[in-house]
C-alpha cells in the first residue's frame, strides 16, 4: 500500500476510535491533527445517531469527511473496513 494511504488509513483509523470512545458526546474534541500539509488544525467529529455516520471537520482548513460502515471493523471493535 503507499504511503499516502497507509496515512489515510491510519487517520480514518483515529477518528473512528476517537468517535467510538467519546459517542455520548455530541461533538467530542478529538485532539487529531488535520491530516493536511502546512495545517495546525485539529479534527472535530460527530455520531449521527440515526444511522452511525462519523462526520469529521477541520476546525482550520475546513477540510469534512464521512465514514460509514465502521461498525464491526477489525481491531477491538474500532478500524476502518
Amino acid at each position: 500500500m503507499p504511503k499516502e494511504g497507509r496515512e489515510m488509513a491510519g487517520f480514518l483509523a483515529l477518528i473512528v476510535d476517537a468517535a467510538t470512545k467519546g459517542y455520548l458526546d455530541p461533538e467530542p474534541k478529538t485532539g487529531i491533527r488535520c491530516f493536511h500539509q502546512n495545517c495546525d488544525g485539529t479534527i472535530l467529529i460527530r455520531v449521527e445517531p440515526r444511522d452511525g455516520f462519523i462526520f469529521w471537520k477541520c476546525i482550520v482548513c475546513g477540510e469534512e469527511g464521512r465514514i460509514s460502515d465502521w461498525q464491526k471493523t477489525k481491531g477491538e471493535g474500532v478500524g476502518i473496513p
